[in-house]
């Protein structure tokens, strides 16, 4: 089983090498639409008007909310989807969830300043076909959208080497992965607002749920992983991934 998963690993993964892959791509017909997620509006726009400006993609739309983000992949359907992580409200790894869920067909890149293995096995494992590092060059964010468009997966060279460990270690488990405790989707939802702040009034307005909702969610969470106080949930969702420090 390991030998699978190692063989899986460096055969399904296109990793960064200087230009060689390239000459592999063929122009497909029409042109891919790609869908950029991005908290900083500054970025996006820039990553819009770069992307906009490479040959045979076009951008079918952008945002920097992870909840507007999922209603807008379902709606428009984007070939790619290019993924900040750290998204208020709603983080990358549980809109990847949800997108996924929803359309398997959408492949998601997740362009990130985290290193983190949680941040990176957590994008990954939700179903996120590539990742990469905000500081990587344009040109290799290029060739990730080639390569998933193609049905490849793509990492770049900084956190390959962390998905080659996984293979080697199948046994070691993440650091965010020690509880055994499974939180339903909106539990988790309701878990990052209150880790990022959120009173039980301004979630209901965030989730469209009521106020008396949101605290039985909140009295679940508590129950279940046997903890009573914010900063207890703050520091356990943190450990888990749904919020990045």
């Amino acid at each position: 089983m390991l030998c699978e998963y190692i063989n899986y690993v460096l055969n399904d993964y296109l990793f960064v090498t200087p230009f060689v892959w390239r000459r592999w791509y063929v122009t497909m017909g029409e042109k891919k639409k790609i869908m950029v997620v991005e908290v900083q509006t500054i970025m996006r726009y820039g990553l819009c008007s770069a992307l906009e400006n490479e040959a045979g993609f076009i951008i079918s739309g952008e945002t920097g909310s992870g909840r507007a983000a999922v209603e807008m992949a379902l709606r428009l359907c984007p070939d790619v989807v290019v993924m900040d992580v750290d998204l208020p409200e709603l983080n990358g790894i549980e809109v990847t969830r949800q997108i996924i869920a929803g359309n398997p067909d959408v492949r998601i890149i997740a362009l990130s300043m985290l290193r983190k293995e949680q941040c990176v096995m957590g994008m990954l494992d939700a179903g996120a076909r590539g990742f990469l590092l905000k500081k990587c060059h344009f040109t290799d964010l290029v060739d990730a959208i080639k390569a998933v468009c193609m049905g490849k997966k793509y990492l770049s060279a900084d956190i390959a080497g962390m998905v080659v460990d996984r293979a080697l270690n199948p046994s070691r488990e993440l650091q965010n992965h020690g509880s055994k405790v499974i939180l339903t989707p909106r539990e988790r939802e309701v878990l990052q607002l209150v880790a990022e702040g959120k009173t039980s009034l301004g979630m209901s307005k965030i989730l469209g749920i009521s106020k008396r909702t949101v605290d039985i969610h909140r009295k679940n969470i508590m129950d279940k992983l046997d903890l009573r106080s914010v900063a207890e949930l703050t520091r356990y969702a943190i450990a888990e991934g749904l919020v990045f420090v």
